[in-house]
């Protein structure tokens, strides 16, 4: 019989460890430990499983396809759940998204959207905006700035990025739409001091900002940056990694905006917890890509996407992206009326199932103890949750996107006798 405590020390220690747990099974909302204990996942694998663990549609369809073709490799064979994949995002995606290239991971996705806009434009370098986060990868540590720990020891990184500001509105303490302004115009700078619009290939921003702070931004920020591209031939990329597939209350993000990214990258929550991620272009921009330029040995493995076409299909079927809307409501409600009581919780903001409270001082300071206080609080009742931002003062709440009314009750009552207590031991 394994003991598995015993493994858990040739582990690389890089691997950091929110929690003790080793899980034995997992169900819907619920991730259950070797003694049996029942835990509320707001975690999703950090916004992976967005149909729940082991959503019975899904299983069955990576259990069918495991038994038919485990890998053929696109170059050499052209699989059946690739070809129902592009036929099931092409239902969710607006008629104009009609390419599609896949990959493992978000940074892959990242990566390859990055090496499409520099061959379509010809131009070299990438702007992308503070606080983002677009993978661990050597080329994707260059294009991430939500924290130095994913960046210090490796540099020099990739050349040619530049990083400007994104609206953060509670953070620079104006109002949303002067933040966006303020930030347009900065970038309008950049653009005339460090990188021309001739050099510039695309603009790569988080729809939502994700690992930076769980960060909505105005729609005026993300229209007016597709003014800027339109105007200078600046390819948009949008990247829908962990905003994307339903987890703000529509597919996608930019839906909010009523705006077309040129490329968009999505992963995470495309396939329910097995790896695949993707690049979603118009098809006139994939054919500047020279065939063979780019590619992958499993990117779009057969039962990664036959798990992603039950993915689509589970959330159609449940209503899931309407549910993440509703529950989004109900979650931000809960929080405010919290935030009214326990003024230690600076802002609530979010849009669907990407919410995030963050923690501030009485003197308006970052309050990463009483974030991580909060968190550990709600683990030891069975309730996990994560921190984000730059001084880990953000808990962001991303359940799965079938999470009950009565979960996200549970949750928030969890949260505000973790408040109870971290105020009375003062």
């Amino acid at each position: 019989m394994i003991n598995y405590q015993e493994n858990l020390p040739y582990l690389s220690p890089v691997w950091t460890h929110y929690t003790p747990i080793i899980v034995d099974h997992a169900q819907g909302a619920y991730i259950y430990d070797l003694e049996g204990n029942a835990y509320l996942d707001f975690t999703c694998g950090i916004a992976v499983t967005n149909t729940g663990h082991c959503h019975p549609k899904v299983v069955e369809a990576i259990q069918r396809q495991a038994g038919q073709l485990l890998h053929g490799q696109v170059n050499i064979v052209v699989h059946k759940p690739l070809l129902e994949l592009v036929d099931a995002l092409r239902t969710i995606l607006p008629p104009e998204m009609d390419g599609f290239f896949f990959s493992n991971s978000g940074a892959e996705a990242v990566e390859g959207a990055i090496k499409l806009a520099r061959m379509a434009t010809g131009r070299p370098n990438i702007v992308v905006f503070q606080g983002s986060f677009h993978g661990r990868t050597t080329g994707t540590m260059a294009l991430t700035t939500s924290k130095t720990v994913y960046r210090a020891g490796y540099q020099p990184l990739m050349a040619g990025v530049f990083v400007a500001p994104y609206p953060y509105a509670y953070r620079y303490g104006w109002d949303a739409e002067q933040t966006s302004q303020w930030c347009l115009e900065e970038l309008e700078y950049l653009l005339l001091t460090q990188t021309a619009p001739a050099e510039t290939a695309a603009f790569l921003v988080e729809t939502v900002l994700g690992e930076g702070g769980y960060v909505v931004p105005p729609a005026s920020f993300l229209r007016g940056l597709r003014d800027i591209c339109d105007r200078h031939g600046i390819l948009l990329i949008l990247d829908e990694i962990q905003c994307g597939m339903g987890r703000t209350g529509k597919w996608f993000a930019f839906e909010h905006i009523g705006i077309l990214p040129d490329i968009m990258t999505v992963a995470k929550g495309l396939a329910s917890g097995m790896p695949l991620s993707g690049v979603f272009s118009h098809m006139d921009l994939m054919k500047k890509w020279i065939p063979g330029s780019h590619g992958g040995t499993y990117g779009g493995n057969a039962v990664a996407a036959a798990a992603a076409v039950a993915t689509i299909e589970a959330m159609k079927e449940d209503h899931m992206v309407e549910n993440a809307r509703d529950r989004g409501i109900q979650l931000i409600s809960g929080l405010r009326h919290l935030q009214e009581e326990f003024p230690v919780i600076g802002d609530v903001r979010g849009v669907g199932l990407m919410v995030g409270s963050e923690f501030r001082t009485v003197d308006g300071k970052p309050e990463k103890a009483v974030a991580k206080a909060v968190a550990h609080y709600c683990q030891e009742n069975k309730l996990l949750m994560l921190t984000c931002g730059p001084w880990d003062n953000t808990i962001r709440w991303m359940p799965p996107l079938i999470v009950s009314e009565g979960q996200i009750d549970q949750a928030l009552k969890i949260f505000a006798a973790a408040l109870q207590e971290i105020e009375q031991a003062g």
